[in-house]
């Protein structure tokens, strides 16, 4: 998010930092998102998570150089402690305006922000494998990156405040269950001649192929503040796919997404502390448990990677929206935000 440097307000900027940044020589690109108050950081394909992290430190310093020259800052976080979605600036740009169109007052409170992992996939069909069997652990990921607990100006009682706001989204949530790649490619055809919506990249699911770059995408974890958290995440979700690509394919049932959907819930109520359905409905457990779990599944994938130091920072018993409250109920949400722009930088990381 762009704040103003002295009343940490976020103000639509994202065209000047845009334009400063063409001219710097960067391992990716500052872009719009749908508020001119948001700049979107996307790294160029990466082979490791290291090397994600290299030019995520670069596209985060460089954010925040072009800012600082215009008396502004960046901050990274689900949502901004204080200020309003609905009163932030619409990027003028035709997919805006016609979601804005459709969406209508829903499209004005996505004020959130998540971070987006894609896994290069080795075929449609492992992706579709991969999806099934990743999306069970979706709500562990997300009680691990929770970042959003406020929601203009108001303590929503939600670690994760963003997860909800996206359900008011249409085709969000989980995906429907597909019995191939076949099958999900004909169904976004189908749906598509009749523009509803026209392009697979309007599902906005918390999962999803994204064939133009042979990614299985992974949109439900919360923007983290912490460089090393969001890191963490990121080798997080590429050693998940390896290892479950690596075990037997997943026999899904179509029930299941109910589990999905109170696993989601709890996750974005409760954190590390929400009781959740594990895998098969056999047993409850509590996030932070299931994170224990998630993590030793994955160690060997990560070993195999050379990402395990990576993971060493993540703690199954908290989230960063622990000390987002922390700070906001001792000093106000100003005092939250200028923690919150500390915190986004690298060095501090």
């Amino acid at each position: 998010m762009i704040l103003d440097a002295e009343t940490l307000a976020q103000t639509p900027a994202v065209a000047d930092l845009i334009a400063a940044a063409e001219e710097l020589d960067l391992p990716g690109r500052l872009k719009t998102e749908l508020f001119a108050s948001v700049v979107e950081l996307n790294t160029d394909v990466s082979a490791t998570a290291h090397e994600a992290r290299a030019k995520l430190v670069r596209l985060r310093a460089a954010a925040d150089d072009v800012a600082r020259a215009r008396g502004l800052r960046v901050v990274a976080a689900g949502t901004h402690p204080f200020c309003r979605p609905e009163e932030q600036e619409i990027v003028n740009e035709p997919r805006y305006r016609e979601m804005v169109e459709y969406v209508g007052p829903t499209a004005r409170r996505q004020g959130v922000n998540g971070l987006h992992v894609h896994v290069g996939m080795p075929s449609a069909d492992a992706c579709m494998l991969a999806l099934e069997a990743v999306l069970p652990w979706l709500p562990v990921v997300l009680a691990l990156s929770a970042n959003s607990p406020y929601l203009a100006g108001a303590e929503t009682g939600f670690a994760s405040s963003r997860a909800q706001v996206l359900l008011e989204l249409p085709r969000s949530g989980a995906p429907p269950l597909f019995a191939s790649y076949a099958e999900w490619e004909e169904y976004v055809e189908r749906v598509g001649a009749l523009r509803l919506p026209a392009d697979y990249t309007a599902f906005w699911w918390d999962i999803r192929p994204h064939p133009r770059f042979g990614t299985l995408e992974v949109r439900m974890p919360d923007q983290p503040t912490s460089l090393a958290l969001t890191v963490a995440v990121v080798a997080l979700i590429q050693a998940l796919c390896v290892a479950v690509l690596e075990q037997p394919p997943p026999q899904p049932r179509p029930s299941e997404r109910g589990l999905y959907q109170q696993n989601r819930w709890a996750a974005a109520r409760f954190g590390p502390r929400a009781q959740l359905i594990a895998a098969g409905g056999a047993r409850r457990a509590a996030a932070s448990e299931l994170t224990r779990e998630l993590l030793e599944l994955v160690a060997p994938a990560a070993a195999e990677l050379g990402t395990s130091d990576l993971l060493a920072v993540l703690d199954p018993d908290r989230c960063e929206a622990d000390l987002q409250l922390k700070v906001a109920r001792a000093d106000g949400g100003k005092a939250l935000c200028a923690d919150l722009v500390e915190r986004s930088l690298v060095s501090n990381s």
